[in-house]
């Protein structure tokens, strides 16, 4: 496939302009890079597409920005050779982020479109009006306004309304879920996810010594609950984590009913539910389980970089009947996060931007999603098999045959391409034959061709014993 096609979108000429410009700068060292307006001027486009370019470039981890100063080119460290001992997860992960490398895998809804330009003229903006020696020195609970903004955005349209107090963030999702885990959930005790998993979910429940059992989701995103009944009445369960609206990464949609009846049989045994939200906003029209949960037995945990993008990289939990307990933890963490760029996020949901922005993403994750099942259609319909998710940033498939797709992974990897097999989303040795795929790649690389070089891998790959 020719990846030197023209660009079919404005703010994709910019990005191969500034990519060529990139390339031709001296390796091992930081360039500043033109500016805005000069390369719009140069090009002759618009500053939005301007914006998007290096919004993708810095979601890329290819450029940064200095406020006040302008964006500069990210020194690329020569990759570090993992060990021969290194899991399949951490050599997905690792590839997926080298020079190079086709990443048919990548988790980062915002790189179809991000707010990170608003966020860092937000915060510039913060910061020329408000003298630094007003600050504290830090916030470990995160800063008040951006509490208060996201206890507004979880408030709407319910009688039982969240509390700022009831409100922490943190610098990542990895870090507030392993916080939560170790201030509530006992080591040893027992965990109930969903499965397929996501994998970063399974790795932390992992970290705080507790043992994961799994229940498969169906082809529409349902769970048996009545073998959840009798486990829950035979097993002391301590905490199940869950989806809040559609399941990442399988994108089925549990109904409400189901969630209604899995929530009272959870509070009837006293389990904690932990919900991930991060993918909520992208789908506000479905159920979620937190409004059917025990108040004071649900935990809503999510990210902002789903959504707003790399450069807001930091999480958020919200906890009604464990609030002073998180609060110490919290406390005893003293995790250090910038000020003026929380407080540019309260700004973002408190004008109503990123409801506007996630349903924007939303649109188009969908057709990015429509343009993917179409290659798939025309080049591998005989050998994997797409349920069209409801929502979400991925597509998960299956083989038509059992094919050990760790295998196919390790033959793509060496072809410089990187999918997401299905054993990195269980504990248990499911899904080997099938992988996810996500649907926010960089249309400008040749995905296509990558597609048909995954088709003839799984065609050519032995059958699972």
């Amino acid at each position: 496939m020719d990846t030197q096609q023209a660009p079919r979108f404005t703010y994709q000429k910019v990005h191969r302009y500034l990519s060529d410009w990139l390339a031709a700068r001296a390796p091992g060292q930081s360039h500043r890079l033109p500016s805005l307006r000069d390369v719009a001027r140069q090009l002759q486009v618009s500053l939005t597409s301007c914006k998007q370019a290096f919004a993708l470039l810095e979601a890329q981890g290819r450029i940064h920005a200095r406020p006040k100063v302008g964006y500069f080119s990210v020194i690329q460290a020569p990759p570090v050779p993992l060990p021969t001992t290194a899991s399949l997860l951490d050599r997905v992960f690792a590839s997926a982020r080298q020079t190079g490398m086709l990443a048919l895998s990548s988790d980062a809804p915002p790189l179809l479109s991000s707010l990170d330009g608003p966020l860092l003229m937000l915060e510039r903006d913060l910061a020329r009006r408000s003298p630094k020696a007003s600050l504290p020195p830090y916030q470990p609970l995160g800063e008040p306004e951006l509490r208060e903004a996201l206890a507004r955005h979880y408030s709407r349209g319910l009688e039982d309304l969240w509390q700022a107090d009831q409100v922490f963030v943190g610098p990542d999702v990895r870090s507030v879920l392993d916080l939560a885990l170790a201030a509530l959930v006992p080591p040893g005790g027992l965990a109930l996810v969903e499965s397929p998993c996501s994998w970063l979910v399974l790795r932390q429940l992992q970290a705080a010594g507790l043992k994961v059992i799994e229940f498969s989701l169906n082809g529409q995103g349902r769970l048996d609950l009545d073998a959840i009944a009798q486990l829950l009445t035979d097993t002391p369960v301590a905490v199940a984590v869950v989806s809040s609206r559609v399941n990442v990464p399988q994108g089925g949609v549990m109904p409400a009913a189901d969630k209604r009846r899995l929530c009272a049989l959870l509070a009837r045994h006293q389990v904690w539910l932990f919900e991930n939200d991060s993918y909520g906003g992208l789908c506000p029209a479905m159920p979620a389980y937190r409004e059917h949960a025990d108040p004071q037995r649900v935990l809503v945990f999510a990210g902002f970089d789903k959504h707003i993008g790399a450069e807001a990289p930091f999480a958020y939990l919200l906890c009604r009947g464990a609030a002073a307990t998180l609060a110490e933890a919290f406390h005893a963490r003293s995790s250090r996060l910038p000020h003026y760029r929380q407080r540019a996020v309260a700004r973002l949901f408190g004008s109503g931007r990123v409801e506007r922005h996630q349903a924007l993403l939303a649109r188009k994750l969908a057709a990015s999603a429509t343009r993917m099942a179409a290659l798939l259609q025309r080049h591998a319909a005989d050998c994997l098999q797409l349920s069209m998710p409801a929502a979400g940033a991925s597509l998960w498939l299956q083989t038509t045959r059992s094919v050990d797709m760790d295998a196919v992974c390790a033959q793509l990897l060496a072809q410089g391409i990187v999918i997401a097999p299905g054993s990195l989303f269980s504990q248990a040795g499911h899904w080997r034959d099938h992988l996810r795929l996500s649907v926010t790649v960089d249309w400008q690389q040749d995905i296509e061709g990558a597609l048909v070089a995954l088709a003839q891998a799984i065609r050519r790959a032995p059958q699972l014993p």
